[in-house]
């Protein structure tokens, strides 16, 4: 029996009371060791994937070349007078920019202009002799050759008028041609003859060239790997093309900065180009400050389409095996480390498209990755991210992965 200061406690009792202590000692001790191994588990930073919307871009290298091109050659035989414009000036449709000397060609108008007022003053009185002769012949007054003879005389003057009417127009247009004209506006390059040079007609050095640069081309190959990569994506329902900014092109050029203005894809080549393997995509760009100039180097990022569905992973929680295949960690239900080997897509900014081995809801590790391994039991708390830099907070460049 027990003693207390107000008697004997029975030995039932005394046995029960020690029991209870017992208990409560025991489960004192397991709540601690539990609180220990839980105080001792690593502690990883995660981030949680959902699916959400984003437009997929891919960067292209590519070259500009002109929106037109005029070769501007002589259409009649001359020599050259004058030259009217300054080498690598901007020219109007239509201004004049040589002059052939017109001497030879305005008299040749004006000897096609006496022809035709020749047989112009000619036809009156064979047109009445004819008629006169009509009537005669009715009364038997003249015999038919004389009025056949009359009757083609007319006909005869009638041709003439039109022939000479042509060689009038021929000698104005001809005339017309010793002005050399701009077929299109734009800018004119070096002239490759000087005054005082004799042409002919459509030779075969051009006396200069006019390129129109605004609007301007922007031409970009794409690989045929690349294309259908794309037309699969498109039949298996990743991509969409619905929208409206669909053809819109953004421009990166050649010192890395952007082109202020947007563009718009014309089309795709259907034609495989066989020492390259690609198509040609052509874009047309506005260049009012003139900042594109034919055969400059440019990198065009064009717009593949819409993924509803897309996974986007922080990059640093993305690791490489020796082989180079990329795999990530994720922390189950059960708060454990699984291994998931990744197919990346491309980078989009400061994350990894990832296209499989993950699932919206997974909890990906993004921190306290080097403490831990695949089986392992883990604390797991949301990642905080910190405040973007500036660095961060620029527009990174979509480029395939």
């Amino acid at each position: 029996m027990l003693r207390t200061d107000t008697g004997y406690i029975p030995s039932k009792w005394s046995v029960v009371l020690a029991a209870l202590l017992l208990s409560l000692l025991t489960v004192g001790c397991d709540s601690q060791q539990q609180a220990q191994q839980q105080r001792k588990l690593p502690e990883v930073s995660t981030v949680t994937v959902q699916t959400q919307e984003i437009m997929e871009f891919t960067e292209l290298p590519g070259r500009t070349s002109s929106f037109r091109i005029a070769e501007i050659r002589p259409q009649v035989n001359g020599l050259i007078q004058k030259r009217l414009f300054k080498e690598g000036s901007e020219v109007k449709a239509g201004q004049v920019l040589y002059q052939i000397d017109p001497a030879p060609f305005q008299a040749a108008l004006d000897s096609a202009t006496a022809a035709l007022s020749r047989a112009e003053a000619k036809l009156p009185s064979i047109r009445s002799r004819a008629e006169r002769y009509k009537s005669l012949l009715a009364v038997k007054a003249v015999s038919q050759q004389d009025y056949d003879d009359a009757a083609d005389a007319l006909a005869q003057n009638e041709a003439d008028i039109k022939y000479y009417k042509a060689s009038v127009q021929t000698a104005r247009i001809n005339l017309g041609y010793t002005k050399v004209k701009a077929p299109i506006s734009g800018r004119i390059g070096k002239s490759s003859v000087t005054d005082g040079a004799i042409v002919t007609a459509y030779q075969a050095n051009a006396l200069a060239t006019i390129q129109q640069m605004d609007p301007i081309y922007v031409d970009v190959p794409q690989s045929t790997t690349e294309l259908l990569r794309l037309k699969r994506s498109l039949s298996q329902g990743r991509l969409s093309q619905n929208s409206k900014n669909q053809n819109q092109v953004k421009l990166i050029l050649e010192d890395g900065t952007p082109y202020p203005h947007e563009g718009t894809l014309q089309f795709r080549d259907v034609t495989v180009d066989p020492t390259t393997g690609s198509v040609i995509l052509r874009m047309v760009f506005p260049n009012p400050e003139g900042t594109l100039l034919p055969e400059m180097f440019v990198r065009a990022i064009v717009n593949e389409g819409v993924n509803n569905k897309a996974l986007l992973v922080p990059q640093q929680a993305v690791s490489r095996t020796q082989k180079g295949d990329p795999f990530a960690l994720v922390v189950d239900g059960e708060n454990k480390v699984i291994l998931r080997m990744l197919t990346i897509d491309r980078a989009i900014k400061d994350k990894w498209l990832v296209s499989n081995g993950l699932a919206s809801g997974d909890r990906v590790i993004i921190e306290g990755l080097q403490k831990v391994r695949p089986g392992m039991a883990v604390k797991a708390v949301p990642f905080k991210e910190n405040v973007k830099s500036p660095a961060n907070a620029a527009q990174p460049k979509a480029g395939s992965k």
